[in-house]
């Protein structure tokens, strides 16, 4: 970016996996900056953060905190953005907030700037960052939805234990050990902290990520149905998620099944169309074996979309698998674009 202008920033959860992957952000994309406020609860508070070689001091956030920031990227839970988005909001900054507080919002827009970047003009104050799992998969379906129209889609995930927080990798990686050593282990994060049932994650998969709903799903499978629908501006689309917790400690991968609208589409249309897409890495040779993986998408900001097959029984249905990183472009990463999008539309002057 242009820096034509500083802005005054303030990251809320700055000492958070999102938080600081949002303050390395901002330093990468070398984002106008002109006052850098970090804020934490009374916890971090008082910790030094490095931004482009200068310490700053983590402060407490409250409602005051806010006065002459024009942008705050929050990332510090729910109940954080609940409180504090609002009083930010009414200090006059525009609050780009990272949890699940405002999604479902009719009054606040959610958005991935690849797919409705137009919604951040409705902003009355806060704009919603959706889930790390649904960003991904709608930076892939949009450019098919507008070439071709869309049904339908059924998505089952492999989630990153990153998703989960800090003490997940750690529980992770001290299960790995443990088992490789012979020894006893106890879980205590996964699948969901505050459940009763606690399993093995390492060399497992646990098909619960978050709490249970009365229909079956999940409230994490349930965001992934009600985002896609909001952001994609089809609230009739069928919409089906299951997601599972795997033991890779970055990136988000996905089996994505759709169906469009158009008759005769062929793979190779598919291919093209998210080949020129604006955020996609189409990386799709099945004979050279090339596709998609965890392990290479970590720490980039695309989404990689592979593996584009025809269905065998529905000519308007096709298979492909989409991975990002899942602190990035599922959280940090899109929300320095809505930021920087605010600044280039000219919604903060």
């Amino acid at each position: 970016m242009e820096n034509v202008k500083g802005y005054h920033v303030a990251v809320v959860g700055a000492t958070g996996a999102v938080g600081e992957k949002m303050l390395s952000t901002l330093e990468k994309r070398n984002f106008p900056i002109s006052k850098l406020t970090l804020l934490s609860s009374e916890r971090s508070a008082g910790k030094k953060l490095l931004f482009k070689g200068e310490e700053h001091v983590v402060q407490v956030a409250k409602p005051e905190s806010f006065e002459g920031v024009d942008i705050a990227l929050f990332s510090a839970g729910g109940s954080v953005s609940k409180q504090l988005a609002p009083e930010a909001a009414k200090r006059g900054a525009i609050c780009v907030d990272n949890t699940s507080a405002f999604r479902m919002d009719p009054e606040v827009p959610l958005v991935v700037p690849e797919v409705n970047e137009a919604d951040i003009h409705q902003h009355k104050g806060i704009i919603a960052n959706p889930n790390c799992s649904t960003i991904q998969m709608v930076v892939a379906l949009e450019p098919i939805r507008k070439a071709l129209g869309l049904n339908k889609v059924i998505v089952s995930t492999y989630q990153a234990v990153s998703g989960a927080g800090a003490m997940a990798i750690k529980e992770m990686k001290e299960q790995s050990q443990a088992i490789l050593n012979g020894e006893a282990f106890t879980p205590e994060i996964l699948p969901c902290g505050a459940d009763k049932k606690h399993y093995q994650i390492a060399f497992n998969a646990i098909p619960q990520i978050d709490k249970f709903t009365e229909n079956g799903f999940t409230f994490e499978e349930m965001k992934m149905i009600n985002e896609t629908k909001k952001i994609m501006h089809i609230p009739e689309l069928s919409v089906a998620a299951t997601c599972v917790r795997i033991p890779v400690e970055y990136g988000h991968s996905e089996s994505v099944y759709i169906e469009v609208e158009k008759e005769g589409v062929t793979v190779q249309e598919l291919k093209d169309l998210l080949a020129s897409a604006e955020g996609i890495i189409l990386e799709d040779q099945p004979e050279e074996q090339v596709y998609p993986m965890a392990s290479t998408a970590a720490g980039k900001f695309e989404t990689f979309v592979g593996r584009i097959r025809k269905d065998l029984d529905n000519d308007k249905g096709f298979h492909m698998w989409i991975v990002s990183d899942n602190l990035l472009k599922g959280a940090a990463w899109n929300s320095v674009q809505i930021a920087e999008r605010l600044i280039s539309l000219g919604i903060v002057k």
